[in-house]
Parts: structure tokens; sequence; C-alpha cells
């Protein structure tokens, strides 16, 4: 059972991320400020629900959420920068554009960077634990599946529209045999080391 908050009469904005482990693609995060009262009954972890599920409770989140937003940060970034302080700036770039008080930022994970005054509070598989977080997630993965299946269209041989740009077999493959993109992470080990050869 998701709980509505983490520390009572504060207003509280949930935040995660999507797409860290991926060759390819943007890190993708959202921002989301939920009523104290509100329940769904699908609402859970977004690695926990089907495509169809997180579609289902998309327009549900929007509508209910008091403020939420999306901060996305370029593989181009991310190879400048690393992923982590991408995952960081991503949530960043979603905080700033929520125009309501924020009180505590609840934060999926172990880590964060300072979001200017306002004080924060990491928790390990927080997406599992609290309302606010798992709506984060929906949100940013939904988002950021969306760009790789329009990705898709244009480098078909990745095949992005179900991988989403992580690292299965037929993705690296597609690497091995077609080379990169723009949009693939540079800084990141694309194949296995003793195929790199090859590369």
């Amino acid at each position: 059972m998701l709980k509505p908050f983490y520390s009572k009469g504060q207003v509280e904005a949930g935040c995660d991320e999507a797409g860290r482990g991926c060759l390819a693609g943007p890190v993708v995060a959202s921002a989301v400020i939920l009523p104290s009262n509100f329940k769904h009954p699908l609402l859970n972890d977004s690695k926990q629900l089907t495509h169809k599920q997180r579609k289902i409770l998309e327009p549900i989140i929007k509508e209910k959420a008091i403020s939420w937003a999306i901060g996305v940060v370029s593989p181009q970034e991310i190879d400048e920068i690393n992923i982590l302080n991408a995952s960081f700036l991503a949530m960043h770039r979603a905080i700033d554009k929520i125009e309501d008080k924020i009180d505590l930022l609840i934060i999926d994970g172990n880590r964060f960077k300072q979001y200017k005054e306002i004080g924060h509070q990491c928790i390990i598989k927080g997406d599992s634990k609290y309302t606010s977080i798992a709506a984060a997630s929906i949100l940013a993965k939904n988002y950021r599946d969306e760009i790789m299946i329009t990705l898709d269209i244009e480098f078909p041989h990745y095949d992005w529209k179900n991988n989403k740009g992580y690292p299965t077999a037929k993705h690296r493959e597609a690497i091995r045999q077609v080379g990169i993109n723009k949009h693939h992470r540079k800084s990141y080990q694309l194949l296995p080391k003793q195929l790199l050869i090859e590369f």
C-alpha cells in the first residue's frame, strides 16, 4: 500500500527518472505534487505496471495532480556530465517548471543534488512506497517511451520501439552491424569488450 506523504502537513513533490540504464536516448524525470487523498488501485512503481496500465494512469495523474512537470537531459549532456549528474539535472529541470510552492522533495533513490533552498529526502525504492513518486515514475517512463518509439521510425534497426534504448541483444547487434548515431550515449560501453575491436 503506497503512502500518501512522507511528512504530514507539507507540500511534497515526488521525483523520479527513467532511462538511466539505456544505451541511447535522453534521461527523463518527472516531479509530481498530488493531493494527500489521491488513490488509485493501479498506482504502483512504473516498473511493476504494464504499458497499458501506465497509459490508463497517465491522464488520471495529470488531471488529479496539483502540479506535474517533465525534465529532459539529452544524450550529449549525459556524455558531458555523466548519467548520475544528468539524472539530477533532469529532476531539477522538472522541478523548475513547478509553479506551486514546494516544502519538501521526496526523491526515488539514495542520492540527490540539493535544489535551491528546498529540503529533500532520498528514499530507496520510493516509487513503490509513496504515491507522488510512483506517479512521477509513470509520467517519466511514459514520456521517455514515446520519445524512443518516435525515434524508432527514423532508426528502425535498433528496435527502440520495443527496447526503448536498453541494452538488449537486438539493440547491441544493430550497433555492431550498423554502428551508432547521435542518440547513443558515447560515454557508455555500448558493446561488450570482446566486440569493441569490431566496432
